[in-house]
């Protein structure tokens, strides 16, 4: 039965908990852009936003705040609305800025959707520096019984990190709706039978999934002791766990299989329509990243092997939100997937977006919060409303000072261009490209994949440049049709170049070379008027890739009717340590001491003659003017005069720039200034190129290239 918050853990000191983990799994009860994304004004707790029409409001709530809280802090959390609409959130209320520190779980629970919410509840409370994380919530609409999953977190004596080497999973239940919770179960066993030496088995965290079926699905992130363990070596992974008894029992699943290139820990589930389940995750390497992805034909129970997805675009590795917001199996609504991060190299910029295809484009986004911003999840009321807790503001790059939620309603998201009154008015007709073309040479293959949209890519291996793989299609109406190109990323990428009947789209040529793993990427080409009949797309080899190679991997081609333009960044920006990015001669130093600069880190070179050079070589997606800004980290002892070569259209021309002066932030991140606006011609050929050649430090940081209309 359950009894009254707090809920009461035996006493554990390390030691005891150490030695304990075996006798805690014997006792578990177990069974076997033209434009820029919109940001609302600054926001109150109650204010509601203008928007696009009648039915557009935002709202916004400060749950949790350090600076006035009795905590140090407040930050990963955990969110599920009930069937009765009840609104549960969960964080972690921190005695210390510190992952494996005291820890309690805390809840807040609202009534009425989140117009009003309760005192704070402490779930779980921290006893002789018990450190209790990772809240996962997961409610069962059949019987509305809602679990809460956490980890016990130990660190061993020789760790000086904050982070832990032992975590436990526990759970809690509730089916009051949250007012009261059973004793806690211990887990620990679950995981035993893994080959990797797993030591730390972390929930979600945020939320799990109920499938189709009624099975209760959730992940959970494992890896070894952080001592004597190499990131490399600590064998980052996630596998699931699943209940088909609403919960009475809880069996371990496969896990996704374990890669040094794919370091997934931090992720959530999704299923799509036709019934597979999607794991989508971050990297636990940190850094400006794609997201790890795989999927499971056999809801949950064994997983594909996992790949790099641009879909959700590059950034901050952190913990980000998915949740499917209408349609899925056997649903007749249209289906929406929403999608929340930090869109930004550091912690900063708070995005939803929302896809119409399963997860494989976002055409829609919409700035929530422009400032810092960390962890989220995301929910929905049965009247439709958004729900989102997520972690912002403060001074700490790693942690918030509040946990907010932010409640909106999809008119607002998407800006008047979707609601659930009207619908998106969007129709995708797709063709996949591994069958029905044309390859001239190379070599040309297909390759069966789960994470392809038609199960298997192209791949077009290329005897020199040149080489063309060409697909006829025929639209299903003529008319105005966004083209959205899905393609492959390897090492051995080439650049390729799409014409469509002979003419280049917008965005006529990408690299297809990986960043630091393989993996799918998209690119919105623009609009193209399309008659009835048929049509032609050619992707060519145009050039090695720069990674040197010549493969061409493409998936699918969709063709959009849509009465509203996309959200997409005009933009492409290269980083240093980037791919893309070049120390020609000379040493060019790593540091982060001075604030301003873009991603993680910038490169330093002292003043000289020149004899140190980098250089920055970006894709040009098609022909035309750019202006060309260039990323720094001022201070007074930089170079007045750091001078910057521009190859471009009509020549070369250099730049001397003063970089003591503060350029402009950007709210994602980096202090920019321009270099000027110059043709272009599209593909590999412009460079970037910056020297020593000054009287002062020299700063490489990041350039980027914006679009003219």
């Amino acid at each position: 039965m359950p009894t009254s918050e707090p809920i009461p853990h035996a006493r554990l000191s390390r030691r005891t908990f150490a030695l304990g983990v075996a006798g805690a799994s014997a006792a578990a009860a177990l069974g076997p852009h033209p434009q820029a994304f919109a940001a609302p004004a600054p926001v109150t707790p109650t204010r509601r936003a203008a928007g696009a029409g009648a039915a557009a409001f935002f709202h916004e709530t400060t749950l949790w705040d350090s600076a006035t809280d009795p905590l140090e802090n407040y930050h990963v959390h955990a969110l599920t609305v009930l069937p009765d609409d009840t609104v549960l959130a969960v964080t972690e209320g921190r005695h210390e800025v510190c992952d494996a520190g005291p820890r309690d779980l805390l809840l807040r629970r609202s009534t009425d959707g989140g117009d009003t919410w309760g005192p704070t509840q402490t779930l779980v409370a921290s006893e002789d520096g018990a450190s209790w994380g990772n809240p996962a919530l997961l409610a069962d609409r059949d019987t509305g019984t809602v679990f809460c999953f956490y980890m016990l977190s130990l660190r061993l004596p020789e760790n000086t990190s904050c982070s832990g080497d032992i975590g436990d999973l526990w759970m809690i239940s509730s089916d009051d709706a949250g007012v009261t919770w059973s004793t806690p179960t211990a887990l620990s066993g679950m995981f035993e039978h893994f080959p990797y030496d797993w030591a730390l088995h972390g929930p979600g965290p945020g939320h799990g999934i109920q499938l189709d079926t009624g099975r209760l699905l959730l992940n959970c992130a494992h890896r070894r002791v952080i001592v004597g363990n190499t990131v490399a070596e600590r064998f980052y992974g996630v596998s699931t766990i699943y209940s088909d008894d609403h919960g009475a029992t809880w069996q371990a699943a496969g896990e996704i299989p374990v890669s040094v290139d794919y370091p997934i820990n931090e992720a959530r589930l999704f299923q799509r329509t036709d019934g597979t389940v999607v794991v989508n995750g971050r990297s636990a390497a940190g850094g400006n990243r794609q997201r790890i992805v795989a999927v499971s034909a056999d809801r949950g129970l064994t997983w594909a092997p996992p790949a790099l997805d641009g879909a959700t675009g590059t950034f901050n590795a952190v913990d980000a939100s998915l949740a499917r917001y209408t349609g899925g199996p056997g649903s007749t609504e249209p289906s929406r997937i929403l999608f929340s991060r930090p869109d930004s190299p550091v912690r900063a910029n708070m995005t939803v977006s929302v896809s119409y295809d399963e997860g494989h484009s976002y055409p829609y986004s919409r700035v929530v919060n422009a400032n810092r911003s960390y962890y989220s999840d995301l929910a929905r009321l049965s009247d439709g409303t958004i729900v989102m807790l997520y972690g912002c503001e403060g001074d700490i790059a790693s942690a918030p000072r509040k946990v907010n939620v932010a409640r909106f309603s999809l008119d607002w998201l998407t800006q008047g261009r979707d609601s659930l009154a009207e619908g998106p008015g969007r129709t995708e007709q797709l063709i996949p490209l591994a069958t029905g073309g044309q390859a001239t040479g190379g070599t040309f293959t297909t390759v069966a994949d789960p994470l392809a949209r038609g199960g298997a890519r192209a791949v077009l291996t290329a005897s020199a440049t040149g080489a063309r793989l060409r697909h006829t299609f025929t639209p299903d109406e003529p008319g105005n049709h966004q083209l959205w190109l899905r393609y492959h990323r390897g090492a051995q990428g080439a650049s390729v170049t799409v014409t469509v009947d002979g003419a280049r789209p917008r965005t006529a040529v990408i690299d297809t070379t990986r960043e630091n793993a393989d993996g799918y990427d998209i690119a919105y080409l623009g609009t193209v008027a399309l008659t009835g009949g048929a049509h032609t797309l050619d992707l060519t080899v145009s050039a090695t890739g720069r990674g040197g190679g010549l493969v061409l991997a493409a998936d699918a081609l969709g063709l959009v009717r849509a009465p509203h333009a996309p959200d997409v960044r005009e933009e492409v920006v290269v980083d240093n340590d980037a791919l893309g990015y070049q120390v020609v001669s000379g040493t060019w130093s790593p540091a982060t001491g001075t604030p301003g600069f873009w991603g993680g880190n910038y490169r330093t070179a002292p003043a000289g003659t020149g004899g140190s050079v980098v250089r920055w070589r970006p894709v040009v997606p098609g022909t035309g003017s750019y202006r060309i800004e260039y990323s720094y980290a001022p201070h007074a002892n930089r170079a007045p005069d750091a001078p910057y070569t521009v190859t471009h259209a009509n020549g070369s021309t250099t730049v001397r720039v003063d970089q003591r002066a503060a350029g402009t932030p950007d709210a994602r991140g980096g202090t920019w200034a321009s270099l000027g606006t110059f043709t272009l011609t599209a593909g590999l050929v412009t460079t970037v190129q910056l020297s020593n050649d000054a009287g002062g430090f020299v700063i490489a940081d990041a350039i980027r290239l914006i679009r003219l209309p």
